[in-house]
């Protein structure tokens, strides 16, 4: 699903960026990252698998993993709504879901099934600066009132 999106107007404070080494190990502290950016939002176990996904898929398949390769996350948030977007270095592929058989054991070529499957939006643009491109995902629940203090 390829689909330009700009976050909603309320969304809470500037979106939050950090950026990692292209390197395997790096995707437990960019999974943290968003954990510890999503606080207790409903969907952090969504919200860190699929950026686990992504982030395997930026070192995997893009010049992300090449040797000073990097690549960074950025997390927007709002009430009942969260984005979180990963930009690689770039690949002469387009990310596209492979749609494997349930049944089939092969250990890869999941990541954008699972991303298609739990996300409610997802999608890849350009990046701007020509240097690569973004997948992202946007996850939404049920905004939770807040207490009433009277």
């Amino acid at each position: 699903m390829e689909e330009r999106h700009r976050p909603p107007p309320d969304v809470l404070g500037p979106p939050t960026r950090r950026r990692f080494p292209g390197m395997a190990h790096q995707i437990q502290h960019a999974r943290r990252f968003v954990a510890r950016v999503l606080g207790t939002c409903p969907e952090i176990t969504t919200a860190t698998l699929l950026t686990s996904e992504l982030a395997t898929n930026a070192i995997t398949h893009s010049a992300s993993g090449s040797p000073g390769g990097k690549f960074e996350v950025t997390v927007y948030c709002a009430e009942g709504w969260s984005r979180v977007e990963v930009r690689d270095l770039g690949s002469p592929e387009q990310p596209r879901p492979q749609h494997r058989d349930p049944h089939d054991v092969t250990e890869h070529g999941r990541g954008l099934d699972l991303v298609e499957a739990l996300a409610a939006k997802w999608g890849t643009d350009p990046r701007s600066d020509g240097l690569g491109r973004m997948v992202w995902f946007e996850l939404v629940w049920e905004a939770v009132p807040a207490p009433d203090d009277g």
